[in-house]
């Protein structure tokens, strides 16, 4: 819980504003930020100095390892993340590789399950991942990756937590994940709960031991609408100990993720949190 805060007052102590085009606001921002998880001991980093949310992260995690391409079926398992992009933003609306009303293309989960090769055929990261891992395997390439800039024309927006490293020491699972922009006050918890998670339930699948996961974010910023709620609220706030994430232990395989795993498969144990705070959303 710590590192979270401190990582936003990072950003308030020595941050720079830089201006927004997309969103027309200021950023206070800071590049490069380090954060880390202990798996291995179930410290769910589920932020406790305001209420935070996990099951829509958890959800939208789920669809991208089943490879959706379509807001309707994020939506079935209880994330609506994907709605406004898939449905009311103006240059997808007008991208004439749309198929229709939900449709989010060739983003995320389709990347990881369904790159395209040049020989027409299609290669899915994640199946080899887990095979190679069963086994015991490390090819030191055992990397899960959404960001295909030769196909962002294709799809109704570009990857913000973007690659998914694993790596096998012994019987010891790691994941290092990658992140390109983060909106800290909002997103961030969002994404930390998803890193988490990951290694978790890969773990898991592959009868291998969750070890640690690193998240990196390579720009991280704090919105000027956002500010004051930060610096006077959240950061005047102590946290609680951290909660535990359970997973139903008979998830055993990725056919089973892709087939019957729903969120009640998932609980949070030993959540205590402050008030919520109502941060403003940039879209």
């Amino acid at each position: 819980m710590r590192q979270y805060l401190d990582l936003c007052q990072r950003i308030i102590d020595e941050g720079e504003w830089v201006e927004n085009k997309r969103t027309g606001k200021r950023c206070l921002t800071v590049i490069n930020a380090d954060l880390e998880y202990n798996v291995a001991d179930n410290q769910f980093p589920l932020i406790t100095t305001r209420k935070s949310y996990w099951k829509a992260a958890i959800a939208e995690m789920l669809g991208y390892l089943r490879g959706y391409d379509n807001a309707a079926d994020f939506r079935a398992i209880g994330c609506k993340t994907w709605d406004a992009n898939a449905n009311e933003n103006a240059d997808w609306l007008n991208n004439p590789h749309r198929k229709g009303e939900d449709d989010m293309g060739r983003v995320y989960g389709v990347q990881g399950r369904r790159w395209q090769k040049a020989d027409g055929s299609q290669l899915d990261q994640l199946q080899k991942i887990v095979n190679n891992l069963s086994q015991g395997i490390d090819d030191r390439g055992e990397i899960l990756t959404f960001y295909n800039p030769g196909e962002f024309d294709r799809g109704c927006l570009r990857p913000c937590m973007h690659t998914h490293t694993f790596s096998l020491l012994g019987d010891t699972l790691y994941l290092t994940s990658y992140q390109r922009s983060c909106d800290v006050p909002l997103g961030l918890n969002f994404n930390q709960v998803q890193v988490f998670f990951l290694l978790k339930l890969m773990a898991q699948i592959c009868g291998l031991k969750p070890g640690r996961a690193y998240h990196k974010i390579v720009n991280a910023h704090i919105y000027e609408d956002q500010l004051a709620l930060m610096r006077d609220v959240q950061l005047k706030r102590e946290p609680y100990p951290s909660p535990s994430l359970m997973i139903n232990p008979d998830i055993k395989t990725l056919k089973d993720i892709e087939t019957w795993v729903s969120l009640e498969d998932f609980k949070v144990e030993g959540y205590q949190s402050h008030e919520p705070i109502a941060y403003p959303f940039s879209v």
